[in-house]
Formats: structure tokens, sequence, C-alpha cells
């Protein structure tokens, strides 16, 4: 006799790829429940994306009274209160955690709340007491910001992106340990309300992660901006300074040091895989993060684990699709075993952003591939021109004989939204030609797209 299960789906966390894939199995009519120990949405929701970008957003409304002025318009800041920015970025991250949880109502998933443990395959121990079953089990439990053990978050002169995220009172002066996406994204932010920065990074570019030549258009941008950037830098250090912190680093073999009223470090996030019962039910776990197979499965059969706590790109939108791809797959649907690397897009939300996929152009150089490249500048596009935002370009990889699209990457104005039209294409299977021959409105900065594209066939027109 089959052995019965409370539910088909148990799935530890609430975020983007666990309410994700719990709405999903709802859909596909498997019985499914979400256990959280905070508020549902996740970090993301909460504490990362969605409240990240409304201040984001407020920043860019602020950093463009210059242009209020230019239109004689008397401006006067003085009045300026970051609190309030902090309540609307709170207001956001409110309203779409109920609205996660009116979805999950409406789709008929229960939420549990407190703290769930792996016992074995099919069982799940809530708050250290109470068992719950199910035939299957999605370990989506993300991340949390990497505390480096020299720089122990305190949340008042150390910072974590969560204390960030907390401020009420912007700092005059801060540092920032790390030049990936969270520590740019902070450091326009602190840049367009008038804090003065200084980013401390220990590779030789700024975000990492994409191609060189858009790293390098970025860290051109952050000096107009009057940000301080200190690359192939090692912090050491460091020391109170006052009522501030002095962090200490070596830098071009030399010992330097910049002094803060506080410091965040940004280097990254670790996933969330202690204390969730997994070396007792013998779950692999690989320097940290979860082992995951074809359909995101575990070494155990009935259990598998998404987004943060595997190691994936630590992309909310990755994690989503993963927990829908975990859940197709526990269906029986035809489903890919693994979203393809070359298939997810990056985005960064200082202005100008920075969006892309697939290869960078030094990773094509070391794979070997026979490549050519397209680069086109936003200061030749007429939207660019008429708005302001002409420090940019879209660059697009691709191989000169078979025309398939390597990979592409944005620096731009819109940068975020107008990348998918090149993903499209890539997932379709469409070359440049296709959208160079497409007709794109005008004036939009979606014809930065057709031009590259054009480019790449040999006979763009406004350049």
């Amino acid at each position: 006799m089959a052995k019965e299960y409370k539910y088909d789906i148990a799935v530890v966390g609430a975020g983007p790829a666990g309410y994700v894939a719990a709405i999903r199995a709802a859909q596909l009519g498997l019985s499914a429940t979400v256990i959280e120990k905070d508020r549902v949405g996740g970090v993301c929701l909460n504490w990362g994306c969605i409240p990240s970008k409304a201040i984001i957003h407020q920043a860019g409304i602020f950093s463009r009274t210059e242009e209020l002025r230019g239109m004689g318009v008397a401006v006067d800041p003085s009045g300026f209160d970051y609190e309030s920015v902090y309540k609307k970025s709170r207001a956001a991250a409110d309203r779409l955690s109920k609205g996660v949880s009116y979805l999950l109502k409406k789709n008929n998933v229960p939420v549990l709340k407190g703290y769930a443990a792996i016992k074995d395959g099919n069982t799940l121990l809530i708050n250290d007491k109470q068992e719950l079953t199910a035939r299957n089990i999605i370990l989506a439990t993300g991340s949390s910001p990497r505390e480096l053990p020299a720089f122990k978050f305190d949340e008042k002169l150390i910072l974590s992106s969560y204390g960030m995220l907390n401020l009420k009172k912007l700092p005059q002066k801060i540092t920032i340990l790390g030049g990936g996406a969270i520590g740019l994204e902070f450091a326009y932010i602190l840049c367009a309300f008038g804090s003065e920065v200084t980013i401390v990074e220990m590779l030789d570019r700024l975000l990492p992660v994409t191609d060189r030549e858009i790293s390098n258009a970025l860290l051109q941008d952050f000096k107009r901006k009057k940000i301080k950037t200190h690359l192939s830098a090692r912090a050491t250090g460091y020391k109170k300074a006052g009522n501030g912190i002095e962090l200490l680093f070596e830098e071009g073999g030399k010992e330097s040091s910049v002094t803060s009223d506080v410091l965040l470090v940004a280097v990254g996030r670790a996933p969330n895989s202690k204390n969730i019962g997994l070396e007792e039910a013998g779950i692999q776990i690989v320097k940290g993060f979860i082992g995951s197979g074809d359909h995101y499965r575990t070494n155990l059969k009935s259990v598998f684990a998404v987004g943060d706590v595997i190691n994936t790109p630590l992309l909310a939108h990755l994690a989503s699709k993963e927990g829908e791809v975990a859940v197709e797959a526990i269906k029986g649907l035809p489903v890919g075993p693994r979203v393809k690397s070359g298939e997810i897009p990056y985005g960064v939300y200082c202005e100008p952003q920075v969006a892309g996929f697939g290869l960078t152009e030094d990773e094509v150089k070391e794979s070997g591939t026979d490549y050519q490249k397209a680069v086109f500048p936003y200061r030749a596009a007429g939207k660019a021109v008429a708005t302001g935002d002409i420090y940019g370009m879209v660059k697009l990889l691709f191989n000169p004989k078979s025309k398939e699209i390597l990979g592409a990457h944005i620096f731009g104005a819109d940068a975020t939204e107008i990348i998918h039209e090149l993903l499209l294409a890539k997932k379709a299977e469409l070359l440049p030609e296709d959208i160079a021959t497409m007709i794109h409105a005008h004036p939009t900065m979606s014809e930065t797209l057709m031009e590259t594209a054009r480019m790449a066939e040999g006979w763009a027109i406004h350049i």
C-alpha cells in the first residue's frame, strides 16, 4: 500500500524561488505548502531587489534636480529628509509582500510560520517539534550577506546590505568594500543623494561578472560622478576613527587607508544551508551550497534545492525559474534538466544601468571560439541625445560564420529593460539580421539594438 503524505510538495522558504514553486505546483494540481520563518517574499521583496529599486528611483529623481535649474526652476534641497525615502522603500516592500501572501492564499497554498529542518526525504520538522510529511520537498532557503571574519557586522559602523537599507539618515562619507552589483547600486544611491563615496575592490575592475569593456565604461562614469575607486586593493583591517571608521588596505604594494562615517561590506552573499538538517539527512553540500543535479534534484531523490542555496548565479529571476523547473519535473512535464547558463540575464540598477547575458569577450577568447563584435554607442541614438542619456553602449558578440549570438552586454539608460529583445533572439535562435531588418519605433532606446545588429551585418546607418 502506497504511503500517504500530507502534501505533494513542501517548500522551505517563501522567497522568489519558494513562493513561485508553490504557486506553480498549485497550478499543476499538486497540493503544496510553504514554510517561512520571516516574511513571505524573502530577501528580494523585503530587503533586496524591491526596496533598493524604490530608493534608486528616488535617487534618480533627486539627481536630476539640476535639470530643473537649467529650466529656470528654483530648487531648494535644504528640506530633504532621507527618512521619507526610507519609508517609501518600506511601503513598496510591504505592498509586494502582502501581494505574495494574497497570491499564495488565492492558489490555496497554506503558509506555515516557523523554522523547518529536513528529517528525511519526506519529512520536515517544524520549529523542532511538529512533523510535516510531503511526497517531495523543495529547499529554497536563500542566502544572507557574506560576512568577513575581520569585518563583523554591527550595523552601526560596519553595515551589511540589510543595515544599509535600514538607514534613516545618510552618512556624509561612506566606504564600500566590494565592487559587485550590490556595492555599485549603493554607491550610485549615496552619490546621487550627496554622500562622498569610496569603493575598495580586491579585483582589477568593477563588476567582474560583466564584459570588461562595459566595466571600463562604468568606471569612467563613476569617475565623472566623483566616486573614488581603488581597484586591486586588498582590505587588511580597520580602526575606529573618532565617531567613524578607517579602512586599511593594500594597493599597488603600498599600505593605504580611507576614513568615513560608516563601512558597507558588500562582498557577495552566502547560502543559507546551515541548521536545516542537511548533514543529518545525508544531503550533499559542496562549499556551503546544496549539491543538485538534473531538475535541481539533490542526492535524495525526493528532495530538490533551488535558488541562492545552490551554486548558480544568485539572481531572483533565476531562482524563480529553477523553482518552476523543479515543480514541472515533479509533475512529469517535459522540461529541460536545468536553466541554460547562456540564457540567464543579469541587471545592475545604478544609472546608467548595466545588463547582459551569455559570454563576455574575455570568456569567448578563453574558449578559443572565433568571434566578432559590434559596439554601438548611445550618443549616436536620437532618443539618448534627446533625453541626455548619451553615456552608454550596446555590445553584441557573435560567430562570424554562423552569426550565432554568443553574448550581449549593455551599459546605458534602460539597459535592464531592452536587453530582453536580444535575449529573446538568442533563445529563439534568431540572427543579428533578424533584429537588423525589424522596424523599431523612433525615437527609442531599442533602436540601439537594431543599429548594433546592423553593425554586425555591416550596414549600420547612424554611425
